[in-house]
């Protein structure tokens, strides 16, 4: 019962130790996904497109509006009047197609066609220019608020308005805003956000043909992680487990000391009544407890435990019950018994059986009492019986009956020696006793779990 328990506790012991570290690793990668950062590729019409069917987790969409105006760049003054530049206004919308928030993003966009930068909103610009093998490098935090003398950037003016100037292969890089009139970052979940340009290209020109690389880093909450829930689930199924397991022991634990009081009521009941049988003849005193102590040891080296192993125990105390109708002075007689008183003692098995009959609560308990002089050859008696056709505990009751009256002194004899018993049960095996249980008592003599004191 204790190893059980151990055994028991142990598995829930393994049991919380994988939920824990379900729960340790489902933190370990969400620490892990929102440290990953997340790199995009949009050119052509995965860029340039109103369409979002094959959107991403993250995707970018540049959308010009409709309204767009014309300038004159006449850049060598040439006295041109036509115009020959167009302004587009782009909306690059960023749109998180996701359930987590995106903490952070910035996108790189590479221009194909010159192009000249006039306004931009609620992000910061990263400008990259290459001119005459070097890089021109300056970050611009608001656009409409550009003043070029606080810039080593290239830039152009054409009607008292300053344009960045930006060439094939020139690039820019938006930073967002998380200020709370912008409010870029995070993106919620299934939500977006929207900067925008405002540039001017050669007539029938377009940036159509330029590449955005984005990158971003998404923020996913602990409770958007599978192994969260799993862990959760188990620590809720594994607490109900504990309760249950509790309950059920404390109960286990009611039952089993209800258990051992009636076994205490019922033994010392027992022994008491068979004391009084016992205390018939002074030369047996003790005799019935005895041989249910032997008859239960050989049971349990048979394999039977538990409540079986305590029936056993009952029958073979009361195996001699039949005793209490025989007259005391045949039973305590020192000489020999006649014929006639020899019936009388006999009786005592079938009378045994016979009060026994009734104690319907202990299964078989008649058996011990009126088979236990039964001989395996089939020589015994009431009922001549041989071999298997003798119930078991009586088999076992008629050895361990059988070596106390050799190792306790008699009325008309002293006990054996432990040799002498030891050669009368070998003799016999076959005989008068069924020569497994035989060798199993023979076992119990030799390795002292049984003393044959004479």
């Amino acid at each position: 019962m204790k190893q059980n328990k151990k055994n028991a506790y142990l598995i829930f012991l393994v049991t919380l130790a994988i939920t824990i570290a379900a729960f340790v690793l489902g933190l370990v990668d969400i620490r892990l996904y929102n440290s990953k950062v997340h790199h995009e590729s949009f050119t052509g019409s995965r860029l340039f497109t109103a369409d979002d069917s094959q959107a991403k987790d993250v995707s970018v969409r540049a959308v010009p509006r409709s309204s767009t105006w014309t300038k004159t760049f006449d850049f060598y003054n040439e006295g041109l009047t036509e115009p020959n530049y167009q302004a587009y206004t782009y909306d690059f919308t960023v749109s998180n197609n996701t359930g987590d928030e995106v903490s952070s993003f910035s996108f790189k966009l590479v221009f194909s066609h010159e192009v000249f930068l006039a306004s931009a909103w609620n992000g910061a610009l990263e400008i990259h220019q290459f001119r005459d093998g070097a890089e021109l490098t300056d970050t611009i935090p608001d656009l409409r608020d550009y003043i070029p003398s606080d810039y080593a950037l290239e830039t152009v003016s054409v009607d008292g308005e300053a344009f960045v100037a930006l060439r094939p292969g020139d690039y820019l890089v938006y930073v967002p805003s998380s200020s709370m009139n912008a409010m870029e970052m995070p993106i919620k979940p299934r939500e977006g956000t929207t900067p925008g340009f405002i540039l001017y290209t050669a007539i029938d020109e377009s940036i159509n043909d330029s590449t955005l690389e984005l990158e971003y880093v998404f923020h996913r909450e602990l409770t958007r992680e599978p192994l969260f829930w799993i862990s959760l689930a188990a620590l809720t199924l594994w607490l109900i487990a504990l309760v249950i397991y509790e309950i059920t022991s404390f109960q286990i634990r009611q039952y089993n000391e209800r258990h051992e009081r009636d076994n205490e009521l019922i033994t010392e009941s027992i022994e008491t009544f068979t004391g009084f049988i016992d205390a018939k003849d002074p030369y047996t005193n003790g005799h019935s407890k005895r041989v249910a102590q032997y008859t239960r040891l050989i049971a349990e080296h048979m394999g039977y435990e538990g409540e079986e192993l305590d029936r056993i125990y009952y029958v073979a105390l009361l195996h001699d019950c039949g005793k209490i109708g025989v007259p005391d002075h045949i039973l305590g007689k020192p000489g020999k018994l006649t014929n006639e008183e020899y019936e009388i003692i006999k009786s005592h098995t079938v009378r045994g059986g016979e009060i026994l009959s009734s104690f319907r609560s202990l299964e078989d308990v008649d058996e011990g009492a009126r088979y236990h002089h039964e001989r395996y050859d089939g020589k015994g008696y009431p009922d001549g019986k041989a071999g298997e056709d003798i119930p078991l505990v009586a088999r076992m009751i008629c050895v361990a009956d059988s070596f106390d009256a050799m190792n306790t002194d008699r009325v008309y004899r002293r006990k054996l020696s432990r040799d002498i018993i030891l050669r009368e049960i070998e003799k016999n095996k076959g005989l008068q006793f069924d020569p497994k249980i035989a060798d199993i008592m023979l076992e119990l003599i030799r390795s002292n779990k049984i003393a044959a004191d004479g």
